[in-house]
């Protein structure tokens, strides 16, 4: 996907990974906002972790389902105003159809979801839309405009896609709180026999208030913001570039910043943002429709 002012967006399938996003910025030339570390699999495939992805789960009446394969649907648009490319995950024997919509603009990128249950009974489904933001290090990041945000802190988001080092809740004098996948809050969903013990840990995580509207995030960090505003920026000192984060229908906002005791410019140089629904399930009635967006925006033009 490239637009004539030079932004370019890369998207893979049948994942529906959206790898990389280079905007054009102040000073004539493109930047990748998006942050991608490739390794090697059991069989010596490619592994990709990180970019923008979607994970949801759904609660079908007992019947347990995760949209993973994406066919294309259409292309829309011209490199002068925007392209857009529309993806379809479905459940046929449950009724539940879900489409990615990704639009590159001159200035954006944003990913809206719609969620349809065509079933006779209603559906519930937790679910973000996962961003990693490259960064130069996480000590030169900032998180600006969440002050008086409400947030809990929980263990890291796992889906496809995360990219965590296995030290992560162990440096200094933390504990180790391990990881989720936020799968324990439907019922049976896992096969983890600590997984009730686990997300009883979750649901007790740390309540607090955001008191800084401009929150460095040098230290590990993991929570979800409950009250977050709708568009707040982050701000990379390092690389004198800034992203305007966005959202619409999500009304949580997960973030997450592996520390800043790795090397610069490396495999953990990046912040993580979620437009998500994890600690209120999002309920669906029969023959009804759901839509979610996130929307990365580059000021720096």
């Amino acid at each position: 996907m490239t637009m004539e002012n030079g932004s370019v967006a890369k998207l893979m399938l049948p994942s529906g990974l959206i790898t990389s996003y280079k905007p054009l910025m102040w000073h004539g030339a493109t930047m990748e906002l998006l942050h991608t570390s490739v390794s090697e699999g059991e069989n010596g495939e490619a592994l990709i972790h990180g970019g923008v992805s979607l994970d949801l789960k759904f609660d079908l009446n007992g019947i347990l389902w995760s949209p993973k394969t994406w066919t294309l649907r259409g292309v829309q648009g011209s490199s002068l105003e925007f392209i857009r490319v529309e993806l379809i995950s479905q459940n046929v024997e449950s009724n539940i159809e879900v489409k990615q919509i990704i639009t590159l603009g001159e200035d954006a990128l944003s990913s809206e979801i719609l969620v349809c249950n065509s079933s006779d009974s209603s559906v519930h489904f937790t679910g973000a839309v996962i961003s990693h933001l490259t960064a130069s290090t996480p000590e030169a990041t900032y998180a600006i405009g969440l002050e008086g945000s409400d947030f809990f802190s929980k263990t890291p988001l796992l889906t496809d896609f995360s990219l965590i080092h296995p030290s992560f809740g162990k440096i200094g004098s933390r504990k180790a709180r391990g990881l989720m996948d936020f799968t324990g809050f439907f019922s049976g969903w896992g096969v983890d026999q600590d997984s009730e013990r686990t997300r009883k840990e979750t649901e007790e995580g740390l309540e607090g208030e955001e008191e800084d509207g401009y929150k460095n995030l040098a230290e590990e960090m993991s929570r979800i913001y409950t009250s977050a505003p709708r568009d707040f920026t982050v701000l990379d000192r390092g690389r004198r570039n800034s992203v305007l984060v966005g959202r619409n229908g999500f009304n949580e906002l997960y973030m997450f910043s592996p520390g800043s005791s790795h090397e610069w410019y490396g495999k953990y140089s990046y912040i993580c943002v979620g437009q998500a629904a994890l600690l209120q399930p999002i309920t669906l009635s029969s023959q009804s429709e759901w839509r979610g967006k996130q929307r990365l925006c580059n000021p720096n033009l």
